[in-house]
């Protein structure tokens, strides 16, 4: 079931978890209102390319509504050529694994694509969950650590979002800002 030209399985759902770029940390904002730091905003962009080179635009976009979030979406999806539909969702914000597949097993079965972008600890403890079988090295470099700007792509055999179990999916490949200055060298 795996593409590796990026493109959705013909059957099946895949998701797309990203988690936000590196923010900064300015004194006196409130966590929710901290904006990217300016390699964040690199980061953002490097990602949103790459999904672009590799046929990784979905259908629907969760984005939490943090500041970083939001900013780290804007950026990607200025790399797009297709414009999926987006829509802000207040419940990714800190939100812990359970709560994040709950968002999205609400998802309509139209959507074949879906991304989510949010933070951790949630987004690491969602991919790890879901994930059962995939790409080897990319298993291992989630398992190692899910940076800020990382992108995990998994794909299920299911027909519907409700459907996803724990260790249903397969991890098609994780790719980081890092990663990706390091194969461009």
């Amino acid at each position: 079931m795996s593409s590796k030209n990026g493109k959705t399985p013909s059957h099946g759902l895949r998701l797309i978890l990203l988690r936000h770029a590196k923010s900064a940390w300015p004194e006196g904002i409130e966590d929710k209102a901290r904006p990217l730091s300016d390699r964040g905003r690199k980061a953002a962009s490097a990602i949103g390319a790459y999904m672009e080179a590799q046929g990784l635009t979905p259908d629907l976009v969760l984005v939490s509504t943090a500041e970083r979030t939001q900013q780290t979406w804007t950026l990607v999806r200025k790399t797009l050529s297709g414009k999926p539909e987006v829509r802000n969702v207040n419940e990714i914000y800190e939100a812990p694994a359970a709560t994040l597949l709950s968002v999205i097993c609400g998802v309509e079965p139209q959507y074949r694509s879906v991304a989510m972008l949010g933070h951790n600890p949630g987004m690491e403890e969602l991919a790890a969950m879901l994930t059962g079988s995939g790409d080897a090295e990319a298993c291992r470099r989630m398992a190692e650590k899910y940076p800020t700007g990382g992108l995990a792509v998994i794909d299920f055999d299911a027909e519907a979002w409700p459907m996803l179990r724990a260790g249903s999916g397969r991890l098609e490949r994780f790719v980081t800002p890092r990663f990706l200055e390091h194969s461009r060298r």
